[in-house]
């Protein structure tokens, strides 16, 4: 099996709502996003690629476009958690790309959520 990674980067602001007023991610606040994106197959293109990494640019062009310097509750219809970023970015992604195997969203340099269907 072949795997590879791509990596992206946007900034946008969000807001988690039922949590208590004392979390404090309740409170409007931002995070610089990382985005990877892990496609496997267990065979290469005619030029020895899992998939060309340029050929995953929609996925920059579409969260330049939605996700930078936006505010996330404004974009998702779903409550803004890395973990459901990364499951609604797998399900755009995986329209494009069918080797893709899982998307991870990282808000901090600490913490990283992943979505990864059975």
């Amino acid at each position: 099996m072949f795997t590879i990674t791509k990596e992206f980067h946007f900034s946008a602001s969000h807001q988690l709502k039922g949590l208590s007023d004392s979390h404090p991610c309740s409170r409007l606040h931002g995070h610089n996003y990382i985005v990877e994106l892990v496609l496997c197959s267990d065979i290469l293109n005619e030029v020895g690629f899992v998939v060309d990494y340029l050929e995953l640019k929609p996925l920059k062009d579409m969260l330049d476009e939605s996700f930078d310097h936006q505010h996330l509750n404004d974009v998702l219809d779903v409550q803004t958690s890395a973990e459901n970023i990364a499951k609604y970015l797998y399900q755009w992604a995986k329209t494009r790309w069918p080797q893709l195997k899982a998307v991870r969203v990282s808000e901090t340099p600490k913490t990283w959520a992943e979505y990864r269907p059975l």
